[in-house]
């Protein structure tokens, strides 16, 4: 293969789900067998890379000044569903039946990958707790350990107002699959089920609180 072929394919196996032979598939396709697809493919990167970007209100993808579920007074502006990323705010909209809000954490903590509370976006999750009179949040993150040790975080250092409800979703996930990968009914069931959850009643860095 030549150098520019190598160095292409060398950047699509760095994309999630590729490995090497997916990566060399991927750009023959684009080069050798369907070429004509290789223009719009391009157009496409580029407009996004210049016009999509996070929601300054939720974290959730945007083109304005704020998404379009921020945006839309229709929703119930009382509840805010909290998620690892924007493709489960795609997979809730899909599955119908939640019209709350959403606020996207782009991650969750995993020590062993470096991804402590400052690479999350808590900050702006805690300005709008500050701002808004929400009356319940719903824990909607993956049933893995790491989703866990987020939604305990949560509930012990951000979500300490007592007049806030704070509940989970339902697992008729599997354990440690991803929410996004689920089908409607089953997020729909996962949604009917949310249970709440204990919470410190102390404020955050006092004695005895869990992130000591």
């Amino acid at each position: 293969m030549t150098p520019t072929f190598e160095k292409l394919q060398q950047l699509l196996k760095q994309l999630p789900g590729l490995g090497y032979r997916s990566a060399e598939r991927l750009a023959l396709h684009l080069l050798v067998e369907q070429p004509d697809r290789l223009g719009p493919l391009v157009e496409a990167l580029r407009e996004a890379a210049e016009c999509v970007r996070p929601c300054p209100t939720c974290g959730n993808l945007c083109e304005a000044d704020q998404c379009a579920i921020c945006a839309d007074a229709r929703r119930d502006h009382s509840v805010v569903c909290i998620v690892e990323n924007a493709t489960e705010v795609a997979a809730m909209e899909r599955a119908g039946g939640y019209q709350g809000l959403y606020h996207v954490l782009h991650g969750k903590l995993s020590p062993m990958r470096g991804i402590g509370p400052e690479q999350l976006n808590l900050q702006s999750l805690r300005d709008r707790l500050d701002r808004s009179g929400f009356r319940e949040i719903v824990l909607a993150l993956s049933n893995d350990i790491e989703g866990e040790a987020t939604c305990h975080y949560l509930c012990e250092e951000v979500l300490t107002g007592d007049a806030l409800t704070v509940s989970r979703i339902g697992f008729g996930l599997p354990s440690g699959s991803a929410i996004v990968y689920a089908d409607a009914t089953t997020l729909r069931s996962a949604f009917e089920g949310r249970r709440g959850l204990p919470r410190d009643p102390r404020s955050p860095g006092e004695p005895g609180s869990a992130m000591e």
